[in-house]
């Protein structure tokens, strides 16, 4: 049985999704759904040639509608809007779950086995939208952020010490955003604790910088977002699952008691696999930690009360 990946959003972090996996072979199909068809037809066409090239077996296609999905074994959301000046927070994550709404009901009714990926902002709320709009079990909907914010994380620390590409790990829970948990503790170089190598002080700056890595890319372009680094991070999930890897990567899951918490959607280590995310880690936090991931959770917990009161109940 062949692997296809379907794409929803072909902007620039689904188009790097989709080349990624593309220049891997990791996806017999790869099929792009975008509102503009032929933004994914062009798109498709461009990232077939570059398969070729490398003599890849990928074939990249763009969907004439969400029934060209069908088979697919994952399907990547990155559809989404932007915020745009005058917008309040509430706007934009009512918009977004609009956009999330339609996405899953057609997802659910052409691909209902298919494990979802969750990219869209924001990205922990947008993981809960599609876990109640698509009555999903908790495993097959997965948010894309921490393997984002670790890397981010990861790169920082080299920058600090000029050596260790490569061989840095990186770990980063909670939420995608301002409430992200760095864990230092539990981040290495070739194995040896980031606490041996940096001073506090150091580790402190690599930690905020972390946290606010997203908004510099922002300043730095102008008019868009980071983009290289969420699409290979995804494509990393796709390449987990379509293997069956086991591999534990930093994900947004629906918590179910873990960290003592239930009903939530905030990252977490999580064990993928064929089945989505089939094993919740969960790591031993300092009582600091513990502190910062409570915090998280109720940032995200009060979205999604927004959702409940004012979105759902429409």
């Amino acid at each position: 049985m062949s692997n296809k990946v379907s794409i929803v959003g072909a902007g620039n972090v689904g188009s790097i999704v989709g080349y990624s996996l593309a220049m891997q072979g990791l996806a017999h199909e790869i099929v792009l759904v975008d509102r503009d068809p032929d933004r994914a037809k062009g798109k498709a066409l461009d990232m077939s040639h570059s398969a070729s090239a490398v003599r890849s077996h990928s074939i990249v296609s763009a969907a004439k509608s969400y029934k060209d999905i069908e088979g697919s074994k994952v399907v990547v959301i990155t559809a989404g809007f932007p915020r745009k000046p005058g917008m309040t927070r509430e706007d934009l994550l009512f918009k977004n779950a609009e956009i999330m709404r339609d996405v899953i009901t057609n997802v659910r009714e052409y691909a209902p086995d298919a494990i979802v990926i969750t990219v869209s902002n924001p990205l922990d709320a947008m993981t809960y939208t599609a876990l109640r709009v698509g009555k999903y079990p908790r495993n097959q909907v997965i948010g894309m952020a921490g393997i984002l914010d670790s890397a981010r994380m990861a790169y920082f620390i080299y920058e600090k010490l000029g050596y260790g590409a490569g061989q840095i790990r990186a770990s980063v829970i909670g939420g995608h955003g301002d409430f992200m948990v760095p864990l230092p503790r539990y981040s290495t170089v070739a194995g040896v604790p980031l606490s041996d190598l940096l001073t506090e002080k150091e580790i402190e700056e690599v930690v905020e910088r972390t946290k606010h890595a997203g908004a510099e890319i922002v300043g730095y372009l102008k008019t868009g977002s980071a983009y290289f680094a969420p699409g290979k991070s995804t494509a990393i999930m796709v390449e987990a699952i379509l293997r069956d890897s086991k591999q534990i990567h930093p994900c947004a899951v629906l918590l179910d008691g873990e960290y003592g918490v239930k009903n939530v959607v905030n990252g977490v280590p999580v064990m993928l696999g064929k089945d989505g995310a089939e094993k919740v880690i969960e790591v031993t936090l300092n009582p600091c930690e513990r502190e910062q991931f409570r915090k998280s959770t109720e940032a995200v917990e009060e979205m999604i009360n927004i959702l409940e009161d004012k979105f759902f109940k429409d």
